[in-house]
This record gives C-alpha cells, structure tokens and sequence, in this order.
C-alpha cells in the first residue's frame, strides 16, 4: 500500500471533526470544554468516556483507550492506519496524493511494540504495588492519576516483569532490543532499559509513542534516562509534547520552549498547551526547523542560573538561525515553570511571558548587570559576548537592530561592529562548517603554558574533563584573552563564534592535546593554581582599598589581608616561588 505524505496526514488530522467522528458511534454529552460518553470499547454505562477537541483526542479512564481520530477509527472498526487515514480525508474532503515505496512498513513491528511497552507501563502505574513509590511522588508534585493518566505517564518497575509481559504478548526480544525497551550487558545477556523510573512517553508528530523518558525514583544515576536513537526515534529530531502542542502554537502564534518534562506538564495542564521542551540535550537545529514550522515567535523558559542563560543562549541562536524571532523569559530566583504554575497559576506565567525581552536585549541586561560596559576591556569582551546571536540572525531586519543595539550598548562604530561581525558575508543564513574561520594574515597567536592552557586542554578532552573545568572555574578568571575566548566558546558550545586569533589558539590546543600527561594531576595542579590565583587578586584589591579608607577601616583591612596572605603561604607555599621563575599570569 502506498505511504500517505506527513503533511497530508497533519492537514485531514486537523481538519476531521473529531467530536462529530466519534459521535456518530457514541451518544456525547458536553461537560465544560470536552464531551463524556459511555466507553464504546470496553461497553461501560457510565460517562468515562471524554473527547477532548482542542486535543484532538479521546480517552477512556476505565480501560484506558486513547487517541486521535484515526485510532478511534482503527479500534472501533479494525482498520490498519492508511484504511483509517483514508476514511477521515473523504468525510472531509482531502484527496490524497500517492507515493511510493508500496507495502507495508518495515518499521511497523517496532511502533507495535513500543505501542504495547506504553500500555503496559501505564497499566502499572495505575495498578502495580510496586508503583506506589511512583504514585507517591506524582503526590509530591501535586499531579492525581486521574490527571495524568490521559498524558500516558508510566512506571517500568525492577526485575523481570516487563520482559515476561512482553514475552505474554508475543513480542520477540530482537525487537524489543531494536525499539530500545532492551539493553544488551555485557555478559550479552538482555535487560529491561527503564527499571524503577517513572516514565513519559515521546510522541512522533503522528501522536504514536515512539520512545520515553524515565525519571529515577530514589537513588541512582542518571536521574533521566531517554530511549537511545531507534530506527523510529532520533531525539534530535523531535520535541517533547509537540504532537499536542503544534494546534496550540499555530493558533497563539508563539512556541514555549521549556527544559523538562514536568515544566511542560503543568504549564499544559493549566491551560497555556503552547509548550514543548527538547530531549535531554541542547537545541538542534532540526528541531528548530520543526518549531519554525507551527510558529513564528519562540520565547525560551529556561531556569535563571548559570547553566540555564547558557542554555537559554544557545537555544536562542539555534532559532535565530531559522529566522524565528526569540524572546527569553526571567523566572523569579529558584523557581521553574513547573513550581510557578503550582504556586500562581497560568495567570502568573502569563505576566513573566508577557514581560519576556528579545533574545539579544537579554544578553546585554546580564552583561550590563555584571559591569561589563564600565570599562573598555570589560565592552571588548561584551561584544564577544554579543557577536554570536549577532551573527546568528538570518532575518535581514533583526540583523540590522541587533548591530545597532549592540553599537549603542558599547559604545561603538555601527560600521565596525558591522565588519567585526562579518555580516557583509553574512546574509544568505548558510551556516559555516565545522572548521570554517575565514582567511586572515594574522600569525598565530604565542600560546603561554600555564594552569589556564591546562584546564584548555582538558576541556578539549571532552567529557567528564569538560563538565570538570566548567564547574570548578569561572570564565573571568583566565587572564589569558584568546585562553578566555576558547573557555567560553567550548562551554557555550559556540567555537565558530571564535574571532581569528582565538580560532588559532582553539585549532593549535587541539592539535596539541594532552600526549602522555595525565589528566588527573593535571587537573590538580591547575585548580589549584587558579585558587592560589584568586587569592592574589583578593590581595590586590585590598591593597587598592587601603589608601582611600579610615583609619578604623583600614585596620580591618590589614587584617582582613594578612588573613589572606597567611591562607595563600599555607595552602600553596610554591606558588609565589613558581611565578617569580616563570612570570606568566596563571602560569
């Protein structure tokens, strides 16, 4: 049989009267914004039954029957899914165009069994002793079953009672192992994937269950754990929640992108549906594409803490680079979107979204905010800041305000800035490789040894080195400029940023890599050096104080640095030693 376009599906999906559909098979019933109805599939009496039109779904909370208009079609008639797809475009009035290839998808016998896999997770969430651990915590977030039970939450419980499940419904261990239920030890024998973590189900834009993310319960690591990439899932390339969330976002015109599953439950369950959230890593740009396809505006929701701005900041350049217009929204200190809507309700997300400022305006508040803009080093190293999302905007117009905003902000020349950024080349929106610099004559940049090119070359290493590095110091402590850059733009994942003279240090610490040293006392030697480094500084700003202070206040003062001076001689006896010889900064 031949494949019936996406496109085609998602415009019959959205034009089916769902309501009309399935009430010509049951007797519906309006009760608030959804219709109720006896189950027509497991023949109850009473109303638990409900379509839900802004979902374009139904659900039974008795025997959990659930789905769009193309499933109702299939359970209650026995329709495979073109047969079902086929049936709704002629009551609408959707010619279907053909296309090949012709027979069935191979792929079928996994959405089978991911399809069982979510029933059956979902069964012990509601019904398992073994969920109660479950259940209690969805209590601790405030979440009732009967809430969640039409979002398809799970529980996958320990030992081997999903595999003797599936084995009951004939569902063959090399498909379980190819659709990701399964994982392979090392003795080659085969277990469960999820054990004891709650589990969420990751829809494809058809609304079929392709994947889940589990989120432990208790001790353990890591506290979530996603299917990996499957012949029908690559978590790239889709969004959690967008299989309900496109009608929302083509009807308010804006996407809410969000970091977690929770921050998209409760914004969801309160009424603001708009909202999706990527697959436990950073933005891609094909899930960009996909926003760029129910939405013109996106406003990122992420937390307010270090690693969420940088967060925040690499998403918005991803979607600058689709020519979406981006907006960043500031939750309150220690809240997420899931604990505000708890607290104040869609009411109260809706005042910080209406409040939420343009991506770049964002980044130059927090560098205002930080001083950046009192010095020149400090406007210098703001406008590299700034040049990314700068350079990311394909959108001709927000090109244009961002170079003024940003000339304006540091104080300089429009046309420098404008050369700076390279936008002259700039405007086709084609993104750079993965080893594109441009030519330059300048000659490569005389790279000092110290503790700063240390931790570089760490970082380079990849994980855990990086996530090390990244916590254990602050980008404003390299002294080192093009050593400051690199730092940033591996943390930020934003090495193409680079400008010419940092691009050379980055392309020479990576060619020069670690040889034989070994990282462990590398790592300790150069940590170490960075704080005997910070407690110098402490002494330099001390000794800057003295001489505009009281009398009283400077006494303090003394003291205050020769408490400083006693902890650096008694932690790090060789540092003052090792920079007299070498009388380089961090060296």
């Amino acid at each position: 049989m031949s494949l019936i376009p996406d496109d085609v599906i998602e415009q019959v999906r959205e034009a089916a009267d769902i309501v009309g559909i399935i009430g010509e098979h049951v007797e519906l019933k309006r009760t608030g914004s959804d219709f109720r109805a006896p189950c027509p599939f497991h023949g109850g009496t009473h109303r638990n039954f409900a379509v839900i039109p802004r979902k374009g779904m139904f659900y039974c909370f008795v025997c959990h029957a659930g789905g769009d208009v193309f499933t109702f079609f299939m359970k209650k008639l026995g329709m495979d899914y073109p047969t079902a797809v086929r049936e709704v475009a002629r009551r609408v009035g959707i010619t279907i165009p053909e296309r090949g290839p012709t027979g069935p998808d191979p792929r079928e016998p996994l959405y089978s069994a991911v399809a069982a896999a979510a029933d059956w997770f979902a069964r012990q969430l509601l019904e398992s002793p073994e969920a109660q651990v479950a259940r209690d915590y969805l209590t601790t977030r405030h979440l009732d079953l009967e809430t969640v039970q039409p979002l398809g939450l799970g529980y996958a419980p320990k030992g081997k009672a999903f595999l003797d499940a599936m084995k009951g419904l004939g569902v063959r261990e090399e498909v379980l192992l190819e659709a990701g239920l399964l994982a392979r030890r090392e003795d080659g024998t085969l277990a469960p994937r999820f054990r004891g973590r709650l589990l969420f189900p990751i829809h494809d834009l058809r609304g079929r269950v392709v994947a889940f993310g589990g989120r432990i319960l208790g001790e353990g690591e890591p506290k979530y754990l996603n299917s990996p990439d499957t012949p029908i899932f690559h978590k790239g390339k889709l969004l959690y929640n967008l299989h309900v969330a496109k009608h929302a976002m083509r009807k308010a015109e804006r996407a809410i992108l969000v970091e977690g599953y929770f921050d998209v439950l409760r914004p969801s369950l309160a009424g603001i549906e708009e909202v999706v959230a990527p697959l436990g890593t950073g933005l891609t740009p094909e899930q960009a594409q996909l926003v760029k396809r129910h939405a013109p505006l996106v406003i990122l929701l992420y937390d307010s803490d270090e690693p969420g701005l940088r967060a925040t900041f690499r998403a918005g350049d991803e979607l600058l680079r689709e020519g979406l217009r981006v907006s960043v929204a500031t939750l309150p200190a220690g809240e997420d979107p899931d604990t505000l809507v708890q607290k104040k309700g869609a009411a109260g997300l809706e005042e910080i979204l209406k409040d939420a400022v343009d991506v770049l305006e964002r980044k130059i508040q927090i560098l205002d905010r930080k001083g950046f803009f009192g010095t020149l080093p400090g406007r210098r190293r703001a406008l590299d800041r700034l040049l990314p999302t700068i350079r990311a905007a394909t959108d001709p117009i927000t090109r244009e305000l961002y170079i003024s905003r940003a000339a304006e902000a540091a104080g300089v020349r429009k046309d420098v800035l404008e050369r700076e950024a390279g936008m002259r080349d700039a405007g086709s929106g084609m993104r750079p490789g993965p080893t594109t610099h441009p030519a330059s004559r300048i000659s490569p940049p005389v790279l000092p040894a110290s503790a700063e090119k240390a931790l570089l070359l760490l970082m380079l290493e990849g994980e855990p080195w990086r996530a090390r590095v990244i916590e254990a110091v602050d980008p404003e402590e390299l002294e080192f400029p093009p050593y400051r850059a690199v730092f940033e733009s591996v943390a930020d994942d934003a090495v193409l940023a680079l400008d010419d003279t940092s691009a050379r240090a980055y392309e020479q610490l990576k060619a020069e890599g670690l040889g034989r040293r070994d990282p462990n006392e590398m790592y300790e030697l150069a940590v170490n050096w960075m704080e005997a480094r910070r407690l110098e500084r402490q002494l330099e700003q001390l000794d800057d104080q003295l001489p505009f202070e009281s009398p009283e206040r400077q006494a303090s003062l003394i003291a205050e640095k020769r408490r400083v001076f006693d902890e650096l001689r008694k932690r790090y006896p060789r540092y003052k030693i090792a920079k007299r010889r070498r009388g380089a900064p961090g060296t």
